[in-house]
């Protein structure tokens, strides 16, 4: 069962397991990781609009589906951080437990997952907010193992699952294409 506390916090088992939510923003040397906000919607839209972004993953979702679709704070749900840099939200840092219809390696562990605007790509925000997140919640949830999966042909995020710490477990076929699955275990810190 979840519960809100006055505050707003999210308290009780979520899909992550039993962690308060939202936590503080996490800060790094450049970035800080938050909760969407209703100013974000309009990035959101962006973001999962971009066929540049969704290259490997399945194609960009249409943009007026989003534009009625979204809530006015999209993604407002645990696991969900928006990256911000300089007070702008630049992408999504997504951790969330996967699910049981998923390879087998990865069922009930937790899913990284991320999103950056393209005009963010090549400045290693993607690995700074990674690490954070995943510093987050190896002190929010120590003990838990991290899966991440991509497409074998997006070399950047397979270089970025390696600098994070996660090792080959499996290659399978989805998608029209062969996918690669990741394991983070625990203690494992980002390089």
């Amino acid at each position: 069962m979840i519960t809100e506390t006055p505050a707003g916090w999210l308290v009780g088992m979520t899909a992550l397991g039993p962690v308060a939510w939202p936590p503080a923003p996490i800060k790094t040397e450049r970035l800080a990781l938050r909760a969407p906000e209703a100013r974000d919607r309009a990035t959101f839209v962006e973001l999962l609009a971009s066929p540049e972004v969704h290259t490997y993953l399945g194609g960009p979702r249409p943009r007026d589906d989003l534009d009625r679709g979204l809530p006015e704070v999209p993604e407002q749900w645990p696991g969900s951080f928006v990256v911000d840099l300089d007070g702008a939200m630049i992408g999504q840092i997504l951790l969330r437990r996967a699910s049981q219809d998923r390879r087998p390696a990865a069922a009930g562990k937790i899913d990284l997952g991320y999103l950056l605007l393209p005009r963010a790509w090549g400045f290693g925000y993607a690995a700074e907010a990674c690490a954070a997140a995943l510093g987050w919640l190896d002190d929010a949830l120590p003990g838990e193992p991290v899966v991440l999966a991509t497409q074998t042909a997006n070399v950047r995020s397979l270089r970025l699952a390696a600098k994070l710490g996660f090792t080959e477990v499996e290659r399978f076929h989805a998608w029209d294409a062969e996918q690669w699955l990741g394991l983070r275990p625990p203690g494992v810190r980002s390089r």
